[in-house]
C-alpha cells in the first residue's frame, strides 16, 4: 500500500528514492484496474499530478511509460515469463550449470552457518550498517568482512530501530552507522542488470532446508519468474511447495536472495514481505531493464 503523508523518511534518502512514494501508489492503482487498462489521465487524477509530471516521473523511474509498465503486470506476459525462465533453468541444469550466479545474473556467494555458529562468530565482530536509497524506497543493509548480513527494505525508521534489531541477532558485535557505505553498496546493487563479472559475498544463518531455498532462488536469473512449485522442482524437493513459501518468507536479505521472482501457480504477483506493491514494482523494473539491456524496449 502507498506510504503514509505523515511518516518521515530517512533522511540518508535521495530526492528520488523519495518519488517512490508516488510511485509505489501508482503503482498499486495500476495494478488494482490492469484489467482495465487505466488511461494516464486516469492515473495522474489518483496520484494529484498532472499527467506530464507523472508521465516522465513513472519513464525516469522505470525507463519506460506507465501504459507499457501494466503491460508485465499481466498474467499472460507474466506466465510467459514463468515457462522462459523454468526452460532457462531446464537447459541450464541440464547443461550442469547448476551454481548460483551462473545464469548471465550477478554472481552471488553465499555462505551459510548454523544458528549457533552465526552466533559466536558475533562476537567481536564489527557490522557496518546504514540507510541508502534504491529505486524501491529505503533500504537499510549490514555488512560485514564477511558479506552482507541483511538486507530490508524501510519506509520509515530510525536509527535506534536498526540498531535493536541488528543487536537481537548479533549478540557481542560491535556496530557502525555508516551511510555512505551502505548507499555505496545499494548503488552497486540496483544499476540495472547486473554485470556477470561483478562479485558479492552474502553470510547468512538458517536450516538446512531454507538455506537449500535461498541456493535455489540465487539461480533464477535476473527478471526470471517462478511458481512455488517450480522452484521446489529445483530444488528436488516437488512436493516441498509450501515449505519452500515459509523458507522464502524467513529471506534475510531482501532482492539479492530474489523471493520476489516467486509467484503463484496463476501468475499473480501474491504477497511479499516488504509489501505487495513493491514486489510487483521490482518484477516490472527487472523486465524494462532486460529489455532495455537486450534492445528491444520502445520507451515512448
Amino acid at each position: 500500500m502507498p506510504r503514509s503523508p505523515d511518516k518521515p523518511i530517512d533522511p540518508s534518502a535521495s530526492a528520488d528514492a523519495a518519488d517512490y512514494a508516488r510511485i509505489e501508489a501508482a503503482i498499486a492503482f495500476l495494478c488494482e484496474r490492469r484489467d482495465v487498462q487505466p488511461t494516464l489521465n486516469e492515473l495522474a487524477l489518483h496520484i494529484g499530478l498532472s499527467a506530464s509530471r507523472i508521465q516522465r516521473l513513472f519513464s525516469r523511474w522505470a525507463g519506460i511509460s506507465p501504459k507499457r509498465f501494466v503491460q508485465f503486470l499481466t498474467v499472460e506476459h507474466v506466465k510467459r515469463r514463468m515457462a522462459e525462465t523454468t526452460d532457462l533453468l531446464s537447459l541450464a541444469l541440464d547443461a550442469g550449470l547448476s551454481g548460483a550466479g551462473r545464469l548471465h545474473d550477478l554472481f552471488v556467494n553465499l555462505e551459510a552457518m548454523s544458528p549457533g555458529e552465526y552466533r559466536r562468530a558475533a562476537a567481536g565482530l564489527t557490522i557496518r550498517f546504514g540507510i541508502g536509497p534504491t529505486p524501491f524506497g529505503a533500504a537499510e543493509v549490514a555488512i560485514t568482512e564477511r558479506g552482507v548480513c541483511h538486507m530490508s527494505f524501510v519506509d520509515a525508521v530510525g536509527s535506534r530501530a536498526i540498531d535493536h534489531r541488528l543487536r537481537a541477532h548479533w549478540p557481542g558485535a560491535r556496530l557502525v552507522r555508516d551511510d555512505d557505505a551502505a548507499s555505496a553498496l545499494l548503488a552497486r546493487v540496483f544499476a540495472g542488470p547486473p554485470d556477470p563479472g561483478a562479485g558479492l559475498s552474502l553470510w547468512v544463518s538458517g536450516t538446512n532446508f531454507q538455506i537449500q531455498v535461498w541456493r535455489a532462488l540465487l539461480r533464477v536469473p535476473f527478471a526470471g519468474l517462478l511458481s512455488y512449485s517450480e522452484l521446489a522442482r529445483l530444488m528436488g524437493r516437488p512436493g516441498a511447495a509450501r515449505a519452500v513459501g515459509t523458507a522464502m518468507a524467513r529471506n534475510p536479505i531482501a532482492f539479492l536472495i530474489p523471493c520476489h521472482r516467486v509467484l503463484r501457480e496463476s501468475g499473480r504477483f501474491g504477497t511479499y514481505h516488504w509489501g505487495g506493491a513493491r514486489k510487483v514494482a521490482i518484477c516490472a523494473w527487472e523486465s524494462a531493464n532486460r529489455e532495455q539491456a537486450q534492445g528491444q524496449l520502445d520507451i515512448c
